[in-house]
């Protein structure tokens, strides 16, 4: 004889995706996340705009770190560094909650 197991409850909802990534941090540097459906919402908008223009910032420091750095100052070097710092920061948690969110569809 077989033991046969009952059917989970299906009063418990599904999560259809996995966590996103949002392009910004929470108290104390945590990351944020945030679970949403294939519609997305107002949450998942804005962390789209987010990146885009972390992306777009960092695209416009990189582009004057060019220009100034052959005859920079010191202190305006440090400053430079900084933003690019946060720049790069930045870009790395897009590109990490995207390869998040494309290793989903594979």
């Amino acid at each position: 004889m077989r033991a046969e197991t009952e059917p989970e409850s299906t009063n418990a909802p599904e999560l259809p995706h996995r966590p996103r990534l949002l392009p910004w941090t929470g108290q104390e540097g945590k990351p944020c996340y945030l679970i949403a459906d294939d519609h997305g919402g107002p949450v998942s908008r804005l962390a789209d705009a987010t990146e885009s223009i972390q992306l777009g910032m960092g695209t416009e420091l990189l582009a004057h770190a060019r220009e100034l750095l052959p005859d920079t100052p010191r202190g305006e070097l440090r400053f430079l560094a900084e933003r690019l710092t946060e720049a790069l920061r930045d870009a790395l948690r897009v590109a990490e909650s995207r390869g998040q969110r494309l290793n989903r569809l594979n």
